[in-house]
């Protein structure tokens, strides 16, 4: 943080700027809030695709034991198959 102050909080630094949003809330100084202009580009969907019980208990263990969600693997593991049959 620069050496100024937040515009809102009047905060100088970064936990003096959380503590101030612990206690308060936007709707509180919503007039004096900036307009934001921003676009999202979402490259990514969820699709839901079933799977048999014991080969999803099979997958939780094995990713737990490479520290990444189930769905992290599967997604690299689908891309790994997807990139082969590419090739």
């Amino acid at each position: 943080m620069s050496d100024s102050e937040s515009s809102i909080s009047k905060s100088r630094s970064y936990e003096e700027m959380g503590e101030y949003w612990d206690r308060h809330d936007a709707g509180e100084v919503w007039g004096r809030l900036e307009s934001a202009d921003f676009e999202v580009d979402i490259k990514s969907e969820r699709r839901y695709y079933p799977i048999e019980k014991l080969l999803s208990q099979k997958l939780d263990q094995m990713a737990a034991t490479q520290g990444v969600s189930p769905e992290t693997l599967i997604n690299l593991w689908v891309q790994e198959k997807v990139g082969k049959s590419e090739s």
